[in-house]
């Protein structure tokens, strides 16, 4: 069995060292991270990677669906492996940033919709909603998080 996050999916996507770190630093984080955070943990555990290359290889993992991107709320770009195999969305809390990957029919049918009225084909989008996660929630209403 192959590991999608590693094999090469076209000619200039090669299997490198760096591309190696990077996949395994992904698959230790259960969070979003931005590239400078993951850059600095490679560093740290001893790999020798560059900042470009970093941000060349989330591009990368990006484009072909291995990396899920979301904007933080200052507009950085943060990334995570990615868990579902299918095009999906996110709900990402404000306050601590948990993110829960989510379904939503309506919104493909409603994309596919709108771009066919329009005129367009083979349509892509990204939909991420922000909120607070019930821990968060609660917390700043002042409520017990405890059952």
């Amino acid at each position: 069995m192959t590991n999608p996050m590693t094999e090469r999916r076209q000619p200039e996507q090669r299997v490198t060292k760096q591309r190696l770190a990077v996949t395994a630093a992904l698959g230790q984080v259960d969070d979003f991270v931005t590239a400078q955070e993951l850059h600095r943990w490679l560093v740290d555990e001893g790999d020798k990677v560059s900042l470009a290359t970093v941000y060349r290889l989330l591009f990368s993992m990006a484009e072909d669906g291995l990396v899920d991107v979301l904007r933080n709320p200052e507009g950085e770009s943060m990334y995570r492996q990615c868990v579902a195999e299918h095009h999906h969305h996110h709900l990402v809390c404000r306050i601590c940033g948990k993110a829960v990957e989510v379904e939503a029919p309506a919104v493909e049918q409603w994309a596919a919709r709108v771009a066919a009225e329009n005129g367009f084909t083979e349509p892509s989008h990204t939909v991420e909603i922000y909120g607070l996660c019930p821990i968060c929630s609660a917390a700043k209403n002042g409520e017990s998080t405890t059952k």
